[in-house]
């Protein structure tokens, strides 16, 4: 909610100093601050969507409606972001107007780069604590939780973007190259076009469907083998249904010797140790062989 209210104040503040001024690159940043505001409002509707719980239609909860708005913002990103700051650029490059009252411009960019590297700092704080040592391309690649890659990317675009656009005004003005603004909102909008492909990306395998990754795999089958009634794992299948839900899908052989009381106790024990392993699996179904059933 702060991201919000700060990025729309930003925003009135450049449209302001764009009007002013005449940049096209003030204006691309206007408009940045603008996308960024209705991206935080669309995040935030799919944070609270993908938590209502399961019914009838939906047995299995709401956890993607969060996948599905990251696509919508990185949508909106590359189209009215991209699309409308590299238009700019490309007019202005054409038809170059001298920026009038630089002042303006430079004020306005040095204040909203302050408040966008507070976000960026909260931002980074919580993406951190998600890369456990990997790198920032990796840990986004494996994050499950678009909320937390998508708001650094803004945020660190967000960054760049100003200090782009200030040098397209500073140099336009200092070498009597007023289309350098345009180049500067040239740049911001193919800058915002690759930020958003990449969210695209993801959001894409988010929404198709992903699981948990190979070691984590690795780990359970290790702990179902060790079960004193299970004769041998076959397959694990896991797939998240949101952030932070995960259905497993167990196909195993219990021993032969045992009851079928004892494969009741089995079962709700691995239930149980498998989500002190995993607090995320919240959903696990077990298919078993027959015990009496002989190998082919």
């Amino acid at each position: 909610m702060a991201a919000i209210a700060g990025n729309l104040a930003i925003a009135a503040t450049k449209f302001v100093a764009a009007w002013f001024t005449g940049s096209s690159a003030m204006l691309s940043e206007a408009i940045h601050s603008i996308v960024d505001t209705g991206n935080g409002g669309l995040m935030l509707l799919g944070v609270h969507k993908s938590a209502k719980p399961p019914d009838f239609d939906h047995p299995f909860g709401h956890g993607r409606e969060l996948y599905f708005w990251t696509l919508i913002v990185a949508i909106l990103i590359f189209a009215v972001g991209g699309g409308m700051s590299a238009y700019e650029g490309i007019l202005h490059i054409q038809h170059p107007t001298p920026s009038q009252n630089p002042v303006w411009s430079y004020a306005v960019l040095g204040c909203a780069f302050i408040f966008e590297g507070v976000s960026w700092l909260f931002g980074w704080k919580a993406f951190n604590l998600e890369r456990r040592g990997r790198g920032v391309l990796e840990t986004i690649h494996e994050s499950k939780d678009p909320t937390s890659f998508s708001v650094l990317l803004e945020d660190s675009a967000a960054l760049i973007g100003l200090v782009v656009a200030f040098a397209g005004i500073f140099f336009g003005k200092l070498l009597g190259l007023p289309f350098l603004d345009g180049v500067a909102s040239l740049i911001i909008g193919l800058m915002l076009c690759v930020v958003a492909v990449l969210m695209v990306y993801e959001s894409k395998g988010l929404l198709i469907g992903e699981g948990l990754d190979r070691e984590t795999l690795k780990k359970l089958r290790a702990l179902v083998e060790a079960d004193p009634d299970v004769e041998r794992v076959q397959h694990l299948y896991t797939l998240y249904l949101g952030a932070s839900e995960v259905l497993l899908t167990i196909e195993l052989r219990f021993h032969s010797t045992i009851s079928a009381l004892d494969v009741r106790h089995a079962v709700s024990r691995l239930r149980r140790d498998i989500r002190a392993e995993r607090p995320d699996i919240t959903r696990i179904f077990f298919g078993a062989e027959s015990i009496t059933e002989e190998d082919d």
